[in-house]
């Protein structure tokens, strides 16, 4: 009897994924818990395991389909051997879906469309209620749109699919289109891409950005990490970086100006009580943002405990779902080589992202005795980005003020 793989529920809030890339083809011989799909959500990366040992005698999920949660992707027969079980190829083609609704039928029937379909036909000016869908449960696909606002011709639907869609403008709208050059290198989105940019583009067109920075001498805060490093290491089996100090500073401030700490509802804006805390992750597949819950109930440790598990759980694809979501405020962290500052788009739905940058040792002035005197100091930007909608510049100036002040005064206790 054969076995359904279905792609299951990858936290509380998804409600569909992206076949990113099948690990396996039809005839594979493949083992309980092997994993056999990889899964974007707009939430995580996700590998599904087969549910049981046997041989992949049908992939129902084409890569780059957007499915729902509980949709079958593929089956499994136990007792199959190899590939003389598996069906003809034709057959892939007939999996059973939902039979396309004729456009005139619909009526006032909710049209059944995947976000990035909707977006996609709402720039394109497409009638979504003209577009017959192929994707799972009769659902629009991106792919749909596309052809829809621009059908291939006979001569492209015979030939081969291309390497990327970017070497077919005529599927694209005509101000995007760009002829390929020679020594071009056409690099297709991945489905994590793909979300990242539809998220940021979202961003700035809903949220008027406004950026200020302050520039932070870090000398007391290093002084306390040389004092502590060691021992912070031997007690923790990790090294203290100067980034659980900007964490509990930000942590600090978020309390103290609740307007930094908010969302934008409709026509109101809604102050958190609670701080969950977004750090932005660089992984081998692009920028994940994991949340550090309550962050304001932790010490400073605690902090540098959470930020060090969740970054490296990130970079080792162990998140789940459930560790991206609800942040209510973000902190970027380029690394080392971060430039002066730079301004970083809002997080949606927070109204605020404070972006460091690197630590140099930099001339400044300073008065000692009724003198001045010019001193070298370890000088770090930060850049605050807030959303102007619930955000006015003086509490926002307060904010990073604030941050500021409690930075140079380095009073932590670890």
């Amino acid at each position: 009897m054969s076995i359904a793989v279905e792609l299951p529920a990858l936290g509380e809030s998804v409600v569909e994924g992206t076949i990113s890339r099948w690990l396996v083809k039809e005839g594979d011989r493949v083992e309980r818990d092997q994993p056999i799909v990889e899964v974007t959500t707009d939430k995580v990366d996700a590998e599904i395991p087969a549910p049981a040992s046997g041989t992949v005698v049908r992939i129902l999920a084409a890569e780059g389909e957007t499915v729902p949660v509980g949709a079958q992707l593929a089956t499994i027969e136990p007792e199959a051997e190899g590939v003389k079980t598996a069906p003809p190829a034709v057959k892939r083609e007939a999996a059973p879906r939902p039979a396309p609704l004729d456009p005139p039928e619909r009526g006032d029937e909710p049209v059944r469309a995947t976000p990035v379909a909707r977006r996609i036909a709402e720039q394109a000016r497409v009638d979504l209620r003209e577009v017959e869908p192929t994707g799972a449960s009769g659902r629009i696909t991106k792919r749909d749109v596309g052809r829809h606002a621009a059908p291939p011709s006979p001569a492209a639907e015979a030939a081969p699919p291309p390497a990327a869609t970017a070497a077919r403008p005529a599927s694209r709208p005509a101000y995007l289109s760009y002829a390929l050059q020679k020594g071009d290198r056409v690099i297709p989105m991945s489905p994590l891409r793909r979300l990242v940019a539809e998220h940021m583009v979202h961003s700035k067109r809903v949220s008027p950005h406004v950026g200020t920075v302050a520039e932070i001498d870090m000398g007391g805060v290093a002084a306390v990490r040389a004092a502590h490093k060691q021992g912070f290491e031997r007690a923790h089996g990790f090294g203290l970086s100067y980034l659980p100090f900007v964490v509990h500073a930000v942590v600090r401030a978020l309390r103290e100006f609740p307007a930094l700490n908010a969302s934008v509802l409709e026509d109101a804006i809604v102050e958190k009580q609670d701080i969950h805390f977004g750090i932005a992750v660089e992984t081998e597949k692009g920028l994940v943002v994991p949340v550090v819950r309550h962050a304001d109930r932790s010490s400073l440790a605690g902090l540098a405990q959470a930020v060090e598990d969740l970054a490296a759980r990130a970079r080792s694809k162990r998140l789940s779902p459930d560790e991206l979501k609800g942040g209510t405020f973000t902190l970027s962290n380029p690394g080392r080589h971060g430039n002066l500052y730079g301004f970083a788009i809002i997080n949606q739905p927070q109204v605020g992202i404070l972006r460091m940058g690197e630590m140099v040792k930099r001339p400044v002035v300073r008065s000692a005795n009724g003198e001045d005197a010019i001193v070298i100091r370890p000088i770090m930007h930060l850049a605050l980005s807030y959303d102007h909608r619930a955000v006015d510049g003086a509490p926002a100036n307060g904010f990073l003020h604030r941050i500021r002040q409690l930075l140079e005064e380095a009073e932590f206790d670890l």
